[in-house]
C-alpha cells in the first residue's frame, strides 16, 4: 500500500469510527483538544495525525491504537508475516509505524517504528491504555515520561518498559533514521 492509499485508508477509518460512535466533527475535536478543520483534513485524508493525535482520537473513540492498524493484508501463513504483508501507518512529524506482529488477535502487538531525523510523537504528552516497551535497534530515541524531572535518551541495545495510561512522548533528536521495536499489550 503507497503512503497515499494507507492515509485514505486511515481517514476512512477515522471517519466510519467517529459516525458509527455517533460524534460529531466538533464534538471529537473537541474530546481531543483539536481543531474542527484538522480533525476534517485528517478525515478527508489532507493531513496527518501525529503519534499523540492518533492516541487522543482512539481514547475518544474509545478504542485501542492499534485498532487503526487493523487493516490485514493476506498472508500465505497466518502466524507469519512478511514484509510485503504488513500494514503501515505514516504519521505527521516523520514517524512510520509497522505491524509486524502476523495478527492483532494476541497478547501483544509490534511495532517497527522508524523515526526520521528530528521526528517527533507530537508536542503534547500522550497516554495509551496498553502497557507498552520497547528496544532501541538503531538512533537515539529521547523519552519524556510525566513524573521524570529530565528526558531519557536511549541508543541501539537499550529498552524501556511503560506502565499503561503513562503520559509520555517521545522523538528522535538526531540527525540520522532510529528504529524500535515497540511492543502493546
Amino acid at each position: 500500500m503507497t503512503p497515499q492509499e494507507e492515509l485514505a485508508t486511515l481517514a476512512a477509518l477515522i471517519h466510519d469510527l467517529r459516525k458509527h460512535k455517533k460524534l460529531t466533527l466538533a464534538q471529537l475535536a473537541q474530546k481531543i483538544e483539536r481543531s474542527v478543520g484538522f480533525l476534517s483534513q485528517v478525515e478527508r485524508g489532507l493531513s496527518r495525525p501525529t503519534v499523540a493525535d492518533l492516541t487522543a482520537i482512539s481514547h475518544a473513540l474509545d478504542v485501542p491504537t492499534t485498532y487503526f492498524y487493523s487493516q490485514p493484508k493476506p498472508k500465505a501463513v497466518d502466524w507469519i508475516t512478511r514484509p510485503n504483508e504488513r500494514r503501515t501507518v505514516y504519521y505527521a512529524n516523520g514517524i512510520t509505524d509497522i505491524l509486524v506482529s502476523p495478527s492483532m488477535n494476541g497478547a501483544f502487538s509490534m511495532l517497527d517504528s522508524l523515526l526520521a531525523p528530528g521526528a517527533n510523537s507530537g508536542e503534547q504528552t500522550m497516554s495509551d491504555r496498553a502497557e507498552q516497551a520497547g528496544f532501541v535497534l538503531e538512533g537515539e530515541l529521547t523519552l519524556w515520561v510525566e513524573g521524570e524531572t529530565d528526558p531519557v535518551t536511549l541508543g541501539p541495545g537499550d529498552s524501556f518498559h511503560l506502565a499503561s495510561f503513562a503520559h509520555c512522548r517521545y522523538a528522535n533528536l538526531t540527525d540520522l533514521p532510529a528504529r524500535v521495536l515497540w511492543v502493546y499489550n
